[in-house]
């Protein structure tokens, strides 16, 4: 094992590369054809020449407002978190590297069209010169960033690598060989990710112009609010990841796109039989034995003050890298979790000019982790389940290893974009997706799941997919204002099949002359007046959350494999089979836990369910004797349609928002954009800003603000104008 000394405490002008005075003049240049107007949210309008000084400008910005997370991104990418947090993350890297190969994105930029090499070096360049004239500006690990960073990501999904169903755990059983429990981690009790998106057609907007509702549920402050123009006709306004270089879910003057997370089948895993010859290791491919290549990985840790360092040697099939062993038998992962050609379609579909550009921009199929909601301005409203979809022999279940030994289980291509899941201009005039099944996609007009490949679509239903087809169907004249009313809908329909079970069998079950009966018959009361509606005042919202939250773990899982039973089904299996005790003993628990901690279990929502933003870390911390607001959303794993995950934190008896709803716009496609958009908290990430925290209120009420897409708007609502470096 190698040691490298590492020198903590010496200046940090030792290790800051320098940038040469050539490099300095380009960046001076580029920042002259770059206009930055902050307007009175901080939310920054980039203006530049070319798309490459738009590009140049909007990442200056974006390390204005928060490099910190800029940088981690990247850190994450590159698979180097373990120079930073130790040896416990050294298979989170070893993960990134057998899966991101940075000699490969090296070489994509280096072939890259002209066009594309300019954005490239525009993203580096831009950062690089933020870091130039923000000296007392300390990066934790990355001095001077490089124009092949973005090919390391070209999806802005926060989940956007797959690896299947092979976990950490797998990689250190086979790399280690010291065996943990090979399952995944399992996500935090009432904390999933996920989105929703929603369109509307011409035929039930009132102004006859279709309508757009973009709504992600991240982590707070993975993404900004901006706006990027050039003259070469770019003009788009939206959510960009921290560190990329498009706009990831927004619109711009002709169409409008929303991206949920989706659980289309994009990676596989193969079952390889090994054979071991004189040290050399060969897999069996149709009756053929071919070498097992090998490529040595070798990770920097922090260990103490030093860094060291661990060599691998990985092993990788013509099917992909080995990532697990499994009842003795090696399992490598096909999959696309990085290409020139995804990054691309993530560039274009930027500029697309309406419904048919955007088709040509689909027809690309590299999105991999993602579905699509679109709107645009001429009414066209339409959504894609997934994108890219290798072809595959039905007869397999692709959730599981397939035997990879055979050639009938290779990918035969790609699906085109007309054989996947997908709908258009549907007659009820709505669609929705809530990383839901695409079957409900628009109630009863949606696709059927007949005419599709099973591993198309293994996506199940969800509360949250319930609630929306409830409640878009309800309006025929929709306006901005109604279409941000229904998104904000706070129905927990989980709760109708879970709060009648437990009533019922309580009525049943429990007689009067138990004492059960006595803790239980207030709660029970509040319970039964509930009209499954979270708010701050609610005192059965956080009965039925804290309760719910401790009941069987199989209602709590919303995505699924091929063949698997859905949220939806396994809550009413669970309701109409669950016992005394499963129902009530939780309950219990409940009430004294509350009562503990509060000396009353009657708990209104609000006081427990809180926002709170203290200062800028990446690792947030909470503190309930700091101030904090009353929070009335629930996490939208109940069926909240604004989706809000808290929870509680070591020394805290209150809970805090983690995630949720994060950058939320609603858009008209008119003869002029119209729109309204809110953040959490606010456009920076530096609490000392007037924008660290000023849309904290709003955001806790669902308040939007008008976004100002328009120049002479912006300029008539301009804080700062200045060009990169002044």
């Amino acid at each position: 094992m190698k040691k490298v000394i590492l020198l903590l405490f010496l200046p940090f002008s030792i290790f800051a590369q320098k940038f040469s005075s050539a490099e300095i003049s380009r960046f001076k240049q580029q920042a002259q054809r770059v206009n930055i107007i902050r307007d009175n949210w901080g939310i920054p309008h980039i203006y530049g020449k070319s798309d490459a000084d738009a590009v140049f400008g909007l990442l200056y910005a974006q390390c204005e407002d928060d490099f910190k997370r800029v940088e981690m991104n990247y850190i994450e990418k590159l698979g180097r978190i373990s120079e930073l947090k130790g040896e416990s993350e050294l298979y989170n890297d070893l993960q990134i590297r057998l899966l991101i190969d940075t000699t490969e994105a090296k070489a994509d930029y280096q072939k890259a069209a002209p066009w594309l090499k300019k954005l490239l070096n525009a993203y580096a360049d831009g950062i690089n010169y933020y870091l130039h004239t923000h000296p007392s500006v300390k990066p934790a690990i990355l001095t001077r960033f490089q124009p092949w960073y973005p090919l390391l990501w070209t999806d802005g999904s926060i989940g956007a690598i797959s690896t299947a169903d092979l976990s950490i755990a797998d990689l250190k059983n086979f790399y280690s060989g010291s065996l943990v429990s090979a399952v995944a981690i399992p996500k935090l009790s009432d904390h999933q990710t996920g989105s929703n998106g929603f369109a509307f057609s011409p035929k039930i907007t009132a102004s006859g112009n279709a309508i757009l509702y973009i709504n992600p549920h991240v982590t707070f402050y993975f993404r900004p609010e901006v706006q990027v123009v050039s003259e070469e006709g770019l003009n788009a306004y939206g959510a960009v990841t921290w560190g990329q270089m498009f706009v990831y879910q927004g619109f711009n003057p002709y169409c409008g796109w929303m991206h949920t997370s989706s659980n289309v089948d994009v990676a596989d895993v193969y079952a390889e039989k090994i054979i071991k010859k004189q040290d050399k290791y060969f897999y069996e491919y149709e009756g053929v034995l071919k070498p097992v290549s090998e490529k040595k990985i070798t990770i920097s840790y922090l260990s103490g003050n030093e860094l060291k360092q661990k060599t691998f040697t990985t092993y990788a099939t013509h099917h992909g890298p080995i990532m697990a062993k499994r009842d003795d038998k090696w399992l490598s992962l096909k999959s696309y979790n990085r290409s020139v050609v995804s990054l691309i379609q993530s560039w274009k579909r930027t500029k697309a000019k309406g419904f048919e550009e955007y088709k040509q921009v689909m027809a690309l199929k590299a999105n991999t982790s993602n579905n699509t909601v679109f709107a645009d301005n001429k009414g066209n409203i339409a959504y894609w389940h997934g994108n890219y979809i290798p072809k595959r022999d039905n007869q397999y279940n692709w959730a599981k290893p397939v035997d990879g030994s055979i050639a009938a289980t290779e990918w035969k291509g790609l699906h085109a974009v007309d054989e996947t899941v997908h709908l258009y201009n549907p007659v009820n005039g709505w669609l929705q997706n809530c990383n839901s099944t695409p079957f409900s996609v628009a109630g009863l007009n949606s696709p059927k799941r007949e005419n599709y490949p099973s591993y198309m679509a293994p996506d199940g239903e969800n509360f949250r997919g319930v609630n929306a087809v409830r409640v878009l169907d309800r309006e025929k004249k929709y306006t901005i204002d109604k279409v941000i009313e229904a998104g904000y809908d706070t129905y927990l329909s989980a709760f109708e099949i879970l709060i009648p079970a437990l009533i019922k069998t309580f009525e049943r079950d429990v007689k009067p002359n138990d004492s059960l009966y006595n803790q239980l018959k207030a709660p029970i009361d509040v319970l039964k007046k509930w009209d499954y509606h979270s708010s701050e005042t609610s005192v059965a919202t956080t009965l039925a959350v804290e309760w719910a939250q401790k009941l069987s773990p199989v209602i709590q899982r919303l995505y699924i494999d091929q063949g698997e039973t859905d949220q939806v089904e396994n809550t009413k299996r669970f309701a109409a089979n669950a016992t005394v005790a499963q129902l009530m003993s939780p309950l219990v628990t409940v009430i004294n836990d509350l009562t503990k901690k509060f000396a009353t279990w009657e708990i209104a929502w609000g006081e427990i369910n809180r926002f709170q933003r203290l200062n800028g870390d990446l690792q947030a911390k909470y503190n309930d004797n700091e101030p904090s607001v009353p929070v009335g959303f629930a996490s939208a794993l109940w069926g909240s349609l604004p989706s809000y995950n808290s929870r509680y934190y070591q020394g805290t008896n209150k809970r805090y928002g983690v995630g949720g709803n994060s950058f939320i716009c609603a858009v008209e496609f008119g003869k002029k954009i119209k729109a309204k958009s809110l953040l959490a908290g606010g456009e920076s990430g530096d609490p000392t800003s007037k924008h660290f925290n000023d849309q904290l209120l709003m955001y806790t009420k669902g308040k939007f603000k008008d976004v100002l897409f328009y120049k002479e708007d912006v300029l008539k609502n301009a804080e700062k104008t200045y060009h990169p470096g002044e």
